[in-house]
C-alpha cells in the first residue's frame, strides 16, 4: 500500500514559492520520489481513486505534498501511431529546462492540476519540444530527456510548480482563448 498523501491547495503560499535544489540525494529523497510515483500511478487505478476519493493525476510536485523541494513524477500512457503503448515514467530530482522550441502547443480542453479545485478556462501555452536535464530516480544518475506534445507539456507544469507558477497564471486574462499563429492544438 501506498503512502496516501494530502495534496496541497493552490490558496497555500508554498504553492507561490521557489523551491531549493536538493543539494544530496539521500535515501529519504529517494523513497520520497518513489512514492509519488506510486501515487501518481494509484491515482489512475479507478477503483483505488474512488475508495481514497482522490484526484486522477499525470504529474505531481514535491511542493504540491507540502515539500519545496526540486523533485517531481510524471506517468502515463500514451498510444504511438502504430497502435503501440509508450510508458512515460519520469522521477525526476532537480529538472532543468536546458532548451526549447520556439513552437508552442496547448491542451484545447486547458490544463488542470491536482492542487486546483476551481476551474480555470482559457489555453496554456508551452514549448513544443523540450530538453529537461535531472538526476532521474529510476535509473540512479543525470539524464537529459527530450520531450515534445503532450509530455512536454506536463513536464513543463510540473516544473512550474517548483518555480511558484501555477498554470492558469499563463492564460491571458484579456483573451483566456486566443490562438497563437503556428501553434499546435493537442
Amino acid at each position: 500500500m501506498s503512502k496516501l498523501f494530502k495534496i496541497v491547495k493552490d490558496n497555500a503560499t508554498s504553492l507561490h514559492s521557489k523551491s531549493v535544489e536538493v543539494s544530496e540525494i539521500t535515501p529519504e529523497i529517494i523513497s520520497l520520489v518513489n512514492d509519488m510515483a506510486e501515487y501518481l500511478k494509484l491515482s489512475q487505478d479507478t477503483s483505488f481513486r474512488e475508495k481514497h476519493h482522490l484526484r486522477e493525476g499525470v504529474g505531481l510536485a514535491a511542493p504540491q505534498i507540502g515539500k519545496n523541494i526540486r523533485a517531481l513524477v510524471v506517468y502515463f500512457e500514451e498510444e504511438n501511431e502504430d497502435g503501440s503503448i509508450r510508458v512515460v515514467d519520469h522521477r525526476l530530482i532537480n529538472p532543468k529546462i536546458i532548451s526549447e522550441s520556439v513552437k508552442k502547443v496547448y491542451l484545447s480542453g486547458g490544463e488542470g492540476c491536482l492542487s486546483v479545485d476551481d476551474e480555470h478556462k482559457g489555453y496554456v501555452y508551452r514549448n513544443y519540444k523540450i530538453l529537461v536535464k535531472a538526476y532521474e530516480v529510476s535509473q540512479g544518475k543525470e539524464v537529459v530527456i527530450t520531450a515534445r506534445g503532450y509530455e512536454a507539456i506536463v513536464l513543463q507544469h510540473e516544473i512550474d510548480h517548483l518555480n511558484g507558477v501555477l498554470f492558469y497564471d499563463h492564460i491571458d486574462k484579456k483573451d483566456p482563448f486566443k490562438v497563437l499563429p503556428d501553434s499546435i492544438r493537442l
